[in-house]
């Protein structure tokens, strides 16, 4: 078996808490919902495997739900609503970190530290500049750019979360989104205070950097200090969300329609590119490798499904027919319309 199909095979899905899940329902239940009819609805149309032993959900099972949630609640802005009537309960490890932490930079350092116990699709990080704190929330999907409804209810629980750490004390400074602006935004500035900037390049808390330093009343530095070794135990423990598995779902958002260079998916990650190469190095693989395994499987579905060559290459990241014919060749030891015969013929 090569390199290529080694990591071909080793593909694993993503996967998230259900601690969303349960705030979720509990927030449905809060605005008159009825929680199991609405999954029921989102689910009719698919069939349900049994729930996973450990409790963690499918990463790609999320956008069933959000992008039906607004039509079956009959309401255009429930991401927001649901934001608002959530209660920013502490159900997990990081949860807990967050209330031991000494002020609110270690807070977030925590959460940036083990943000894919929370969900592998995070590509969270924080940034400081002009005396300004950006909190990027930034959550990826395979064939969503974003999802306006989970991120708008993700916005309003993070404020209230960052809000209850420095005892109301937390403000917002504005709000990025990355999904169009909606024909109505009356809601927004109401429940932040300010009207969002729509259509920008991430999902983003921007909030005074002063704020990073402000001491917590609950701050345990020994509770801290087992919790973050617990953290870090549980963290070990989910490899399918580990820097191969979260770095070939990032390229396999990004294929055909943004930078897959070391240095754009490093950046994307909140590393150097040293530091991803050196990474990708010390777990025998490389970034060509890991591109083309997601190249690979890309290409073979698509061509069931029967689009053009000239998609199927696009799509897998290349300009020209050529290279893709090349490529092609090399994995399979045929061309693309061979290999397509060959499936209908199976």
């Amino acid at each position: 078996m090569s390199a290529v199909e080694t990591d071909f095979t080793a593909t694993a899905p993503l996967t998230h808490s259900a601690t969303l899940r349960r705030l979720l329902y509990e927030a449905m239940a809060d605005l008159g919902l009825d929680p199991g009819k609405v999954y029921q609805g989102v689910n009719q149309h698919r069939r349900r495997g049994p729930p996973p032993a450990d409790g963690r959900l499918r990463h790609d099972d999320a956008p069933q739900f959000w992008t039906s949630a607004d039509t079956l609640c009959g309401d255009p802005d429930i991401g927001l609503h649901l934001g608002e009537a959530m209660k920013p309960r502490l159900l997990d490890v990081v949860g807990y970190l967050l209330l031991a932490s000494r002020d609110l930079g270690e807070a977030l350092a925590s959460f940036l530290r083990f943000q894919h116990i929370l969900s592998g699709g995070f590509v969270a990080q924080l940034q400081e500049q002009g005396g300004q704190a950006r909190l990027v929330l930034d959550l990826n999907y395979l064939g969503y750019s974003s999802l306006r409804q989970q991120m708008e209810c993700l916005a309003l629980l993070f404020t209230k979360l960052l809000g209850f750490i420095t005892d109301g004390e937390f403000r917002l400074h504005g709000v990025q989104f990355r999904h169009p602006r909606p024909a109505r935004v009356s809601e927004h500035q109401r429940l932040f205070g300010l009207l969002p900037e729509f259509g920008r390049e991430h999902d983003v808390l921007l909030f005074p950097a002063a704020l990073l330093k402000r001491p917590s009343r609950t701050a345990n530095p020994e509770m801290h200090a087992l919790l973050w070794q617990h953290a870090e135990s549980q963290l070990e423990a989910l490899k399918g969300n580990d820097l191969l598995n979260r770095l070939r779902y990032l390229l396999g958002v990004r294929l055909g329609s943004a930078d897959c260079s070391l240095e754009a998916c490093a950046a994307e990650l909140g590393l150097s590119a040293g530091a991803l190469q050196r990474a990708l190095t010390e777990q025998g693989s490389n970034l060509r490798r890991l591109r083309e395994s997601v190249q690979r499987t890309r290409a073979v579905d698509l061509l069931q499904e029967g689009k053009a060559l000239r998609e199927v290459a696009r799509a897998c990241g290349f300009s020209e027919l050529s290279p893709f014919y090349r490529a092609f060749r090399r994995w399979y030891g045929v061309p693309p319309e061979a290999y397509r015969a060959r499936l209908g013929a199976a």
